[in-house]
C-alpha cells in the first residue's frame, strides 16, 4: 500500500513519515504548500506541484490553522478514494477555538466558561461581570501564541483597547488556577496512548512545549481519558491532542489540537507515539482499502445482472 504526509515538514511529521516506512510499501513526503485544489466545472482535482496527484490508500493531512481550508477542501475531495484520519469539517472546526467549543458544549463535554463578545459594548459588559483574572484568547493560534491573561478590570480593559484596534475576534475565559500546569492527552483511534503534565517556565503561564514549558509523564483515570476520547469523537478527529486542565470541578477542556507536536510528549513518556500513529493509519487503510474491493466487487455483479 502507498501512504502520503501532507504537512508543512516539521520534525514531527518527518518521524511519522519515518515511522509509517516500516508499515507501508511507500510513503510520500508532500509538502502542504505545494498543493492545490483545481475547482472545475463538476470536478475536483487535487494537484502537487502542478500534476495530478497520485492514488494513496493513506493519506494523513496536517497543518497550522493557515491551511485549514486547503486541508479541508483536500480532504474533501479525496476522502472517498484514500483513508484519511481527520474529517474534512475538522480542519475547520479544530482549528478555530469558539467552533470547537460550541462542538463540545454540544457534546457536553466540561470546559471553562467561555463568552464571545459580538460588540465593544458587549465585552466591556462581561468585563465589568466576569471574575479575575481571566484569559483573553484569539479564536485562532496554536502552540499557546494570541493566549493574554489579565488580572483585572483595568488591564482587562487596556488588552480590549488593543483587540479592538486590530479589529480581532476574540474569547474571554475563566482562568483555572492550576500553578501553570495542564495535562495532554494524545488520542488515537478510541485509545489515549499517552499522557503527560505540563508545566509552564517561571514567570509564564502557558504550559505548552513551544512556550518553554516541560513535560512529565502521567497516569490519568479512565473518567479522564474518557473525555480526551469523546473530545477528540465529537470533533471528527482519531489523531489528535487534548489539553486540559485539573480543576476542583474535575478536567476541564481547553484546546484540541489537530497537528501536535511529538517531540515533547515522546521524551516525558518514552512512548513511540510516531510508530503507534504509523500502525494504527496502516490497519485502518488495511479496513479501508478491503471495502472498497468488497464494493467494487458487488459492483461487477450488478453490472452483470448476477
Amino acid at each position: 500500500m502507498k501512504a502520503a504526509v501532507m504537512s508543512l515538514g516539521s520534525k514531527s511529521s518527518l518521524m511519522v513519515i519515518e515511522s509509517m516506512k516500516n508499515y507501508f510499501d511507500s510513503v510520500d513526503n508532500i509538502d502542504l504548500r505545494d498543493v492545490e485544489v483545481n475547482l472545475g466545472a463538476g470536478k475536483l482535482d487535487v494537484l502537487y506541484e502542478g500534476k495530478q496527484l497520485p492514488q494513496y490508500s493513506c493519506i494523513y493531512a496536517r497543518g497550522s490553522f493557515r491551511y485549514a481550508p486547503l486541508l479541508r477542501s483536500i480532504t474533501r475531495t479525496l476522502y472517498r478514494s484514500s483513508y484519511m484520519p481527520i474529517k474534512a469539517e475538522t480542519f475547520t472546526l479544530g482549528h478555530d477555538k469558539l467552533l470547537t467549543h460550541l462542538a463540545l458544549q454540544h457534546f457536553n463535554i466540561p470546559m471553562p466558561t467561555t463568552y464571545l463578545a459580538s460588540s465593544t459594548r458587549a465585552a466591556k459588559k462581561i468585563l465589568n461581570e466576569v471574575n479575575y483574572p481571566i484569559v483573553l484568547k484569539f479564536p485562532h493560534g496554536t502552540q499557546g501564541k494570541g493566549v493574554m491573561f489579565a488580572e483585572s478590570f483595568a488591564a482587562a480593559s487596556s488588552m480590549l483597547d488593543a483587540l479592538i484596534a486590530l479589529k480581532q475576534p476574540f474569547l474571554i475565559q475563566e482562568y483555572i488556577e492550576t500553578g501553570g500546569v495542564d495535562v495532554r492527552a494524545f488520542v488515537i483511534g478510541d485509545k489515549v496512548v499517552a499522557s503527560m503534565k505540563r508545566k509552564a517556565v517561571r514567570g509564564e503561564m502557558r504550559a505548552n512545549i513551544h512556550a518553554g514549558g516541560t513535560g512529565q509523564a502521567c497516569a490519568l483515570d479512565q473518567s479522564t481519558k474518557r473525555i480526551a476520547i469523546d473530545t477528540a469523537i465529537s470533533i471528527g478527529a482519531e489523531i489528535c491532542a487534548v489539553d486540559m486542565l485539573e480543576s476542583p470541578k474535575g478536567p476541564l477542556v481547553i484546546e484540541a489540537n489537530l497537528s501536535p507536536g511529538l517531540q515533547g510528549i515522546t521524551k516525558a513518556t518514552s512512548i513511540n507515539i510516531a510508530d503507534k500513529i504509523a500502525k494504527y493509519l496502516f490497519e485502518k487503510s488495511e479496513i479501508f482499502s478491503a471495502r472498497d474491493r468488497d464494493e467494487a466487487t458487488l459492483k461487477i455483479f450488478e453490472d452483470l445482472g448476477l
